[in-house]
């Protein structure tokens, strides 16, 4: 199984969106996290280590975490999706823009 981390800021809208979407791909777990320390789950050092991969929204979110995290990242693929923080939590937009940016990352279904 492969451990998927996905992380946003406040852990409100687009990580636990992201979350929730591919709760039931085959092969892999999910977790969701924000950068803030007021996310709703802040990203601490055991999920840093947990994930075999880890999806950041944006590329400020890649920094704080290779930042943040540097001496917990190992292994794990760090990738940005290039996705904007203008979506609601479960938007059909955000949710089509995930379905097109995750799965090459993911194990084939």
């Amino acid at each position: 199984m492969l451990n998927v981390l996905f992380v946003c800021s406040q852990n409100k809208l687009r990580s636990p969106t992201a979350e929730q979407v591919f709760a039931d791909w085959p092969g892999i777990v999910t977790a969701s996290a924000g950068l803030n320390h007021d996310a709703q789950v802040p990203l601490g050092p055991e999920l840093v280590q947990w994930a075999g991969l880890i999806l950041v929204m944006e590329t400020r979110h890649r920094e704080k975490l290779r930042k943040r995290f540097k001496q917990h990242l190992h292994q794990q693929q760090v990738v940005c999706l290039n996705i904007p923080d203008d979506y609601e939590f479960m938007d059909p937009q955000l949710i089509q823009l995930l379905q097109q940016r995750v799965p090459p990352f993911l194990p084939e279904s």
